[in-house]
C-alpha cells in the first residue's frame, strides 16, 4: 500500500508565506527518500486538501495521513478540517485516512519553540 503524508496549513497570497510548508515537506524527503509528501492548503493557495488528495490517488496512493500545521487549535483545526475529513472519506472509501494532531500540540515543538526562544 502506498502511503502519503500531506501538511496542511492555511494558505496565503503571499509566495514567501509558503517558504516554511514546502522547507518541511523538502526535509521529510531528505530524512525519507521514499517518502510521498505534498502540501494543501485550506484557503487563498492552491492546492487545496481534495485537489491534492486527488492527485496522490493518481499516482496510487491509498493510505494518507493529514498533519495539520497549526500553532494555535482554532475553527480550522477543530471544524474546518475535520469536516474536509469527513467528506473526503465519504468520496474516497478505499483510502485510509488519519488525521493527526496539530503540530502546536505536539510537546517536542513546544519545546524546540522554547529552546529557540532561550537561545
Amino acid at each position: 500500500m502506498s502511503h502519503a503524508i500531506v501538511l496542511f496549513a492555511h494558505g496565503s497570497r503571499d509566495p514567501l508565506w509558503h517558504r516554511p510548508m514546502e522547507a518541511v515537506a523538502a526535509r521529510i524527503r531528505e530524512r525519507e527518500p521514499e517518502a510521498t509528501v505534498a502540501c494543501a492548503y485550506l484557503e487563498l493557495s492552491p492546492p487545496d486538501l481534495p485537489t491534492c488528495v486527488a492527485s496522490l490517488l493518481t499516482q496510487g496512493v491509498h493510505s494518507v495521513r493529514v498533519l495539520p500545521m497549526f500553532l494555535g487549535v482554532g475553527k480550522h483545526a477543530r471544524e474546518d478540517l475535520p469536516e474536509l475529513m469527513v467528506q473526503l472519506r465519504a468520496q474516497h472509501p478505499g483510502v485510509a485516512f488519519e488525521l493527526l494532531p496539530a503540530v502546536g500540540e505536539d510537546a517536542r515543538l513546544i519545546e524546540t519553540l522554547a529552546h529557540i526562544a532561550l537561545s
